[in-house]
C-alpha cells in the first residue's frame, strides 16, 4: 500500500494506541464529568489532522498532489459496462471550469453565495461541490424525500437563485413550484431537457442551462480561485426531521474537517497494526449513501485527502450489489439494513447446502473469531479461503467497513468481520456534529456500545430527571463539544439555542451511559417519550429495539397515548420467516394473507412478549395488541427519514385507523373479561 501520510501524521501528533480497558478518561479539573479519548496525548482535542488542510478544498488538493493522474471519480456508462474514470486533474479542471462558468453567469464568488443541487450521487454532484469549495460558495442539497413543498421552503429560505438538477423530472418538480419561488432564476440541467421542461421554464421565465455549456463558458473565462477558510460555511444540510419544516444545519469547513480528523486519528489505534488499517491511494469506495447527507460527504472527504477513488452506483438499489461486484471496492460504508440483507441472503444460501459446506462455514467462522480475539487481523489466512464466494459478493477486496445510523446485532457484525476479512467500525453522531462523534475501534470486538469519543470532541452526560437518569450514576443526555459542533440552524436562533447551550455544548437528545472501560452506550432517547394514563413514562424506541430481536419482526412502531393504559404496535413481519410460521400454524396464503391472519398475529404477539420479557421490559412497556402490516416502512413511502429513522408523527397519522381499532379491540376484550352485574354501566 502506498502511504497517504495518515500514519506519519498519527505519529507526529503523538497519538497513542488504545487500551481497550480504558477508552476514555475524565478531564482533570472539571466538575461535570467531561470525558475525552485516551488516544489524545495531553487530553487536548484536535481540530484538524493534516497541517496543510484548512478546508475541504485543501482536502481535495491534498489528493490531487499525490494522485494527479490517477482515477478519482468513476461511473458505469451502460448497464453491463465496466467503470469509466476521470482523474484528479480532470475533476479539478471541471470544478474550476464549472465554478468559473457560474461566476461568468452572474453568481459571485464568496461565502455569501449559495448553490442548490438536486441530484442523485454522480460525478457532476462532486464536480459541483468541488467548484463551490474552490470559490467559497455554500452548497445546499435537495433530495426527493423532502417533497416539493419542502424543497420550495428551502429554496425560498436560502434565497437560491441557481439549482443544479440531474434530470428533467427533478427540474420539473421545481418548475411546478416556480410561481412560489420568485428568487429562482436558473436551473443547470445535467441530462438533456425534455420539451415539457423547456416549455415550463419559458412560461416561468427561468433560464435552463446545460451543465456542459456552463463548463465550456468557464473554460473560456477562467476565474481566480477564492479558496475558503477553516471557519467559512461549507454547506447547509437540511435535516428532514419528523415534524414541521426541516432545519438547515450550518456546517463550516472546520466542522467537517474535525470529523475527518477524528476518523484518521483512530485508524492506527491498534498496536498490532497492519495494511488492513488506514486509507491509501489505492483505495476504492462505492458511493450509494445519499450525498445530500453529511456522512457520505464526510467519508468522501477522507478518500480525497488520501488520494483514493470513488465509484458511483447507478442509482437503482436493486442493482447495487451488481455495481459493487464490478467496482470491487476496498472501503465500504454500510447501513444496518443492507448488512442484515446480505447476512440473511448468505445464511439462507448456506442453509441450502450439504452438511460439509455447513460444517466448513461454522468451523471457519469459529476459527476466524479465535484469530481476531487473539489480536490477529488478516484476510489471507487458511480459513479465509472458505469465504471466497461470500467475499465476491462485495467484489472480493473489502478490508474496511464503516456502519452506523441504527443498532446492528453482534452476530451480524462478527459475520462481516470474519466472512469478508474486513476491519469494521461503528459510529455514532448526527448532522449537527458533522456526522461522527464516537467510533468503535477496529480491534474492539465487544458489543452493545458505540465506542469512545472522537479525538475532536469531549463528552458529558446531563441529568434527565423525568426519566430517572442522572450523570452522577454515569447516565444522562449525551452532550458533546468541540470543533465539529455545527454553527447553528440557518435563520433559526430559537432552535439553535435549544440545541447548543450557552457554553457551546451540543445536546443530542439521546440518552447514554458510560461503561466501566470508558465506552459510550446508547440506552434511550429523550425526545421520544410519552406518559401513559397510569402515569408511567414510555420510551418507544427502547421497546422497538427489544422487539426487533424477534425472528418474526422486521420493523416495529410502538405507540401509546396519555388517555390509554397500554401500548400497541404496528409490526412489519419478516417476509422470509413468515411462511415457516404459517406452515407451523397450518395457515396458508401469500405474505399479505398471512399478515391478515389472526392466528399468525397471535403467534407473533406471543413471541414478541417472550422477547420483551427476556429484554426485561416492564409489564407496562409490553404491547397489548398489534397490527401486522405487509408493506415495509421506507423512505419512499415517507415513513422513514433518509437516515432510516421512523417518522413517528407521520406513522401515527398513517395508521390512525388501525391504532383506533387496536385500542377498541383491547377495550372489548377487557369488557368481555369483566362479569356482567345488574346496574353495571359498561
Amino acid at each position: 500500500m502506498t502511504s497517504s501520510g495518515v500514519l506519519e501524521q498519527h505519529r507526529k501528533l503523538g497519538l497513542k494506541t488504545l487500551d481497550l480497558k480504558c477508552q476514555s478518561v475524565e478531564v482533570e479539573g472539571t466538575t461535570e464529568h467531561e470525558r475525552v479519548s485516551t488516544l489524545l496525548p495531553d487530553g487536548k482535542l484536535i481540530s484538524k489532522f493534516f497541517d496543510d488542510v484548512e478546508s475541504l478544498h485543501d482536502c481535495f488538493m491534498r489528493g490531487l498532489k499525490s494522485s494527479a493522474n490517477d482515477p478519482c471519480l468513476g461511473w458505469r456508462p451502460e448497464p453491463d459496462s465496466p467503470y469509466s474514470w476521470i482523474t484528479y486533474n480532470e475533476v479539478h479542471t471541471r470544478a474550476r471550469n464549472f465554478g468559473s462558468g457560474m461566476i461568468q453567469n452572474g453568481m459571485a464568488a464568496g461565502n455569501e453565495t449559495s448553490i442548490g443541487i438536486y441530484s442523485q450521487n454522480r460525478v457532476e454532484w462532486v464536480v459541483t461541490e468541488q467548484a463551490c469549495n474552490m470559490y467559497s460558495m455554500v452548497i445546499v442539497p435537495l433530495y426527493d424525500t423532502l417533497g416539493p413543498d419542502v424543497c420550495q421552503y428551502i429554496v425560498n429560505q436560502v434565497e437560491l437563485s441557481l439549482v443544479v438538477c440531474d434530470t428533467s423530472s427533478r427540474a420539473e418538480l421545481l418548475l411546478n413550484k416556480a410561481g412560489d419561488m420568485p428568487g429562482l432564476k436558473t436551473i443547470v440541467l445535467i441530462d438533456d431537457a425534455t420539451d415539457s421542461v423547456i416549455a415550463k421554464a419559458e412560461e416561468s421565465q427561468i433560464e435552463i442551462l446545460r451543465f456542459e455549456d456552463v463548463l465550456k463558458l468557464g473554460a473560456n473565462n477562467p476565474q481566480e480561485k477564492v479558496p475558503p477558510g477553516y471557519d467559512d460555511l461549507s454547506t447547509l444540510c437540511y435535516t428532514s426531521g419528523t415534524t414541521g419544516n426541516p432545519k438547515g444545519v450550518m456546517l463550516t469547513h472546520g466542522n467537517i474537517l474535525a470529523s475527518v480528523s477524528g476518523m484518521f486519528g483512530g485508524m492506527f489505534a491498534f498496536a498490532g497494526m497492519n495494511d488492513l488499517m488506514g486509507m491509501y491511494r489505492e483505495d476504492v469506495y462505492i458511493s450509494y449513501l445519499p450525498l445530500a447527507h453529511i456522512y457520505e460527504r464526510f467519508v468522501q472527504a477522507c478518500m480525497y485527502a488520501c488520494g483514493g477513488c470513488v465509484g458511483f452506483y447507478r442509482g437503482d438499489p436493486k442493482k447495487l450489489m451488481s455495481d459493487i461486484a464490478v467496482l470491487r471496492p476496498t472501503v465500504f460504508s454500510c447501513v444496518p439494513r443492507v448488512m442484515n440483507k446480505i447476512y440473511n441472503e448468505v445464511t439462507q444460501l448456506v442453509a441450502q447446502k450439504g452438511w460439509l459446506a455447513k460444517f466448513l462455514m461454522r468451523t471457519a467462522l469459529r476459527m476466524k473469531m479465535k484469530e481476531m480475539e487473539g489480536g490477529k487481523f488478516i484476510n489471507d489466512g487458511v480459513w479465509d479461503k472458505v469465504f471466497t464466494k461470500v467475499r465476491n459478493l462485495l467484489g472480493g477486496r473489502v478490508r474496511f467497513i464503516t456502519t452506523g445510523a441504527a443498532p446492528i446485532s453482534q452476530e451480524v457484525k462478527m459475520f462481516f468481520r470474519c466472512a469478508f476479512g474486513a476491519l469494521l467500525t461503528e459510529g455514532y453522531g448526527q448532522t449537527e456534529n458533522a456526522g461522527v462523534g464516537t467510533t468503535t475501534m477496529f480491534h474492539d470486538l465487544s458489543a452493545g456500545h458505540v465506542g469512545c469519543p472522537s479525538l475532536a470532541f469531549k463528552f458529558k452526560l446531563v441529568d434527565v430527571p423525568e426519566m430517572d437518569y442522572y450523570a452522577d450514576k454515569d447516565q444522562g443526555e449525551i452532550c458533546m463539544k468541540g470543533a465539529g459542533v455545527f454553527k447553528g440552524y440557518y435563520k433559526d436562533p430559537e432552535k439553535t439555542a435549544e440545541t447548543i447551550d450557552a457554553d457551546g455544548w451540543l445536546h443530542t437528545g439521546d440518552v447514554g451511559q458510560w461503561m466501566p472501560n470508558g465506552q459510550l452506550k446508547i440506552i434511550d432517547r429523550k425526545k421520544h417519550i410519552f406518559k401513559m394514563a397510569q402515569g408511567e413514562y414510555i420510551a418507544p424506541e427502547k421497546i422497538e429495539n427489544a422487539y426487533i430481536r424477534s425472528e418474526y419482526v422486521s420493523q416495529c412502531f410502538v405507540h401509546g397515548e396519555s388517555l390509554q393504559s397500554h401500548v400497541i404496535a404496528i409490526v412489519v413481519p419478516d417476509e422470509d420467516e413468515l411462511p415457516s410460521l404459517g406452515k407451523a400454524k397450518f395457515v396458508q396464503g401469500d405474505f399479505k394473507e398471512l399478515c391478515d391472519s389472526e392466528v399468525i398475529k397471535d403467534a407473533i404477539l406471543d413471541d414478541m412478549l417472550k422477547v420483551g420479557k427476556e429484554a426485561k421490559l416492564f409489564s407496562f412497556e409490553q404491547v397489548k395488541n398489534i397490527y401486522l402490516e405487509s408493506e415495509l416502512f421506507s423512505v419512499e413511502n415517507n415513513l422513514l427519514t433518509p437516515t432510516f429513522k421512523s417518522k413517528r408523527p407521520i406513522l401515527r397519522k398513517h395508521y390512525a385507523a388501525q391504532i383506533e381499532n387496536l385500542y377498541r379491540q383491547i377495550k372489548l376484550t377487557r369488557m368481555e373479561s369483566v362479569p356482567y352485574e345488574k346496574g353495571n354501566n359498561l
